[in-house]
């Protein structure tokens, strides 16, 4: 298994648990990691064949347009699930850094989903 990274992009999201600090987008980063199996990518050199992180980065961008959190936690959560369902890694790691506290560097949330298991049929017996 191997992962991709995408670092601490920035994105401006609303997020916050007042109304003063939802009314407008404010500076996150994020940073995402995909595990996935690239190998079929590195035999074939081709894009087709792994997770496109530019299009990830591109959707991570416009993923906030016309929406609003309380908690960057709700928002960590949703962002797992947006990346697992579009991206199909079998695990996404999320972190959430928010610019709130004069006197701390950031706050951060951090969280890992897995992927669902595909469900097999059964088959009928003869």
């Amino acid at each position: 298994m191997a992962q991709i990274r995408i670092v601490d992009l920035e994105v401006r999201y609303c997020v916050g648990v007042t109304d003063v600090e939802r009314a407008h987008p404010q500076r996150l980063l994020l940073t995402v990691e995909m595990t996935a199996d690239f190998a079929r990518a590195a035999r074939s050199d081709s894009l087709t064949e792994t997770i496109d992180y530019y299009a990830v980065a591109q959707a991570l961008l416009a993923f906030g347009e016309g929406r609003r959190w309380r908690l960057i936690e709700k928002l960590a959560w949703d962002l797992a699930d947006f990346i697992l369902a579009e991206y199909r890694p079998r695990a996404v790691q999320v972190e959430v850094k928010k610019f709130v506290i004069p006197q701390a560097r950031y706050v951060a949330v951090s969280l890992v989903k897995k992927a669902r298991p595909a469900r097999v049929r059964s088959g009928t017996r003869r």
